[in-house]
């Protein structure tokens, strides 16, 4: 049952003197067409997509992050079910899918719909259990869950310690979404022991210690990244399990940016973020 409530050649050109011809360099053309404006939500038609699991708050999240997307100037769409999700002419006219489901139970359909629709230029972002811990997989849907799983760039496998206090260091300083962000520390929260794909940019990592799990200490995990999947953005930030971390300016700051960065997907240039970390 659908349930969801509607809420949006660079010419060359010849300058010569009426003596001297001026020749503007090939290049100047080239990095005026290339250069993307900063990214923007205004206008963009966002789908936000809540449910599954209580305990990572979906209702709230509704309630905390719809008001943002409105004061961006953008147009909301909700979902409470996955079913808007096998809907492709609804799908292809989003700007960004923002998913806030945990341990949620799709059908076939609903996850190849998802998925053809970010692979083909729409964004998708979600934090910590939203789309890090979304659906299980299992039985005959055991590869689209796969196939979801690697279009975010990674998967929950374990928070050694519960609730802990950890350091998050900003591993690069020159990108939008992290620019002028300096490391900080994440309070009382899960820090997510993942898999992740080795070629997606990473922003952010923090580092494991053997107080809470022998064996891991010393290994350093990503946090935040954003990566392509076909024609799609796809941001995705570990933190989050509850929304009062979001009172940390940075955990907020990179999660609205990294929001901003994936709507652009049909509007600004290709931007390659492979960055695999075995050079």
């Amino acid at each position: 049952m659908k349930k969801y409530i509607s809420r949006r050649n660079f010419f060359n050109k010849t300058l010569a003197a009426s003596t001297v011809p001026f020749i503007i360099p090939k290049t100047y053309f080239e990095n005026v067409t290339n250069a993307n404006p900063e990214p923007s939500l205004k206008n963009k038609k966002v789908l936000f997509v809540y449910g599954g699991w209580k305990g990572h708050f979906p209702q709230e999240s509704k309630e905390l992050f719809v008001p943002f997307f409105e004061s961006e100037g953008a147009i909301v769409t909700l979902s409470e079910t996955l079913d808007i999700y096998e809907d492709e002419v609804k799908m292809k006219d989003f700007d960004l899918i923002v998913q806030a489901m945990t341990m949620g139970n799709p059908t076939a359909n609903q996850l190849k719909g998802l998925i053809k629709t970010i692979y083909s230029g729409v964004g998708f972002t979600g934090w910590h259990g939203g789309i890090g811990d979304s659906f299980v997989p299992q039985g005959k849907f055991y590869r689209q869950v796969q196939q979801f799983q690697s279009m975010v760039g990674g998967f929950f496998i374990k928070h050694p310690g519960n609730f802990i206090d950890f350091n998050v260091k900003i591993i690069d300083k020159n990108d939008y979404i992290t620019s002028g962000i300096n490391d900080f520390t994440a309070v009382n929260t899960e820090q997510y022991y993942l898999l992740v794909d080795p070629n997606v940019k990473v922003l952010a990592t923090s580092k494991f210690y053997d107080k809470y799990e022998e064996g891991i200490g010393g290994s350093t995990m990503p946090v935040a990244w954003k990566k392509n999947y076909g024609k799609g953005r796809v941001f995705y930030q570990s933190i989050g399990h509850h929304l009062k971390e979001f009172e940390i300016f940075e955990i907020m700051e990179i999660q609205k940016r990294g929001m901003r960065w994936a709507a652009e997907s049909k509007y600004h240039s290709f931007e390659n973020c492979i960055s695999p970390a075995y050079s």
